[in-house]
């Protein structure tokens, strides 16, 4: 945080993962202090790790401002090898916590907010209570986690992984549709035709995503334009078409378990997801991973079986 010259102050000796630590802490809270109470240590060990790493780098990592520390050209430019780095270091402390007898230790699953809410949690109780000595991490987000970093250990996807280093297991196809609460059905009728939803009230993503493009190839009129609630959340999604407020899509799997919302257009609209469980290779020999990977996959064809009941 200093304006030595890079030369003077460069240093050739190791950098410790600690210095590379607090400089991720303080890039993510944006001040000294906020990193410290993230990370858990005091803020005179966040300076220093952040002074001691400027020094062996012999580059400015963040200049003061009134808003906090701001990060220079050279503390972004390095930020996702040092992101590399965490992730390879979480991996690590979870692969020696599945060291012992049994199935133990820490397992990171990451998928899309709606099967992590919505599906997953009873398919991870049943897990955990058939292997007490496992932890689980549950990283929800619609972005899809590289396994080739270990941002994860399995991940759910929606659409085919490429990568060569990575066991996949194809469980299926969620099924999609569009639905609407009852109450707003009788509010506003139901529409007869795709050309009909253009007079009611539609919900839908923000951005463009590949659900979205795929939707607009059975109705081309399912465009951000045409959407009178938007949300990238497909949490928030799900949420607003509970509540009544409008024609939405939605799992044909949850729709089933909630008797309010009805299906529209059946015939005229699906979307099928192919659905994948994911873990990278190396991983092959660990009980704690191969455990989760076999209960997830299991589960989650369960949860796509049960769903074609409700099929139109």
């Amino acid at each position: 945080m200093t304006q030595a010259s890079d030369e003077s102050r460069k240093s050739d000796g190791p950098v410790g993962w600690e210095l590379y630590r607090s400089y991720l802490g303080v890039l993510r809270e944006g001040s000294l202090s906020g990193a410290a109470r993230a990370l858990g240590v005091t803020q005179p060990t966040v300076g220093r790790h952040i002074a001691a790493l400027e020094q062996a780098l012999g580059l400015t990592l963040f200049t003061r401002s009134q808003q906090g520390l701001l990060p220079t050209e050279a503390a972004l430019a390095l930020h996702p090898h040092a992101e590399a780095m965490g992730h390879s270091a979480a991996a690590l402390v979870r692969a020696a916590s599945g060291h012992g007898d049994g199935v133990r230790g820490t397992v990171r699953v990451t998928a899309s907010e709606v099967i992590g809410v919505e599906v997953l949690p009873s398919i991870l109780a049943q897990l955990q209570a058939d292997h007490p000595a496992l932890c689980i991490e549950l990283a929800l987000s619609n972005k899809v986690q590289d396994l080739l970093h270990r941002e994860a250990d399995i991940a759910i996807r929606m659409t085919e992984p490429r990568q060569e280093a990575l066991i996949a297991r194809r469980v299926g196809v969620v099924q999609v549709g569009l639905y609407a609460h009852a109450r707003y059905l009788q509010a506003h009728g139901m529409p007869k035709s795709l050309a009909d939803l253009q007079q009611h009230r539609l919900i839908g993503f923000d951005e463009e995503t590949p659900l979205l493009r795929n939707a607009r190839k059975v109705v081309p009129a399912w465009r951000r334009e045409a959407f009178a609630l938007r949300s990238d959340s497909d949490l928030a999604q799900l949420a607003l078409v509970r509540a009544g407020c409008g024609i939405g899509v939605c799992q044909v799997g949850l729709a089933g378990r909630a008797p309010e919302l009805v299906r529209v257009l059946g015939a005229q609209f699906s979307v099928g997801l192919d659905t994948w469980v994911v873990m990278h290779e190396d991983l092959r020999g660990s009980p704690r991973c191969q455990h989760a990977f076999d209960a997830l996959a299991q589960g989650l064809q369960r949860y796509i079986s049960e769903a074609a009941v409700f099929l139109p």
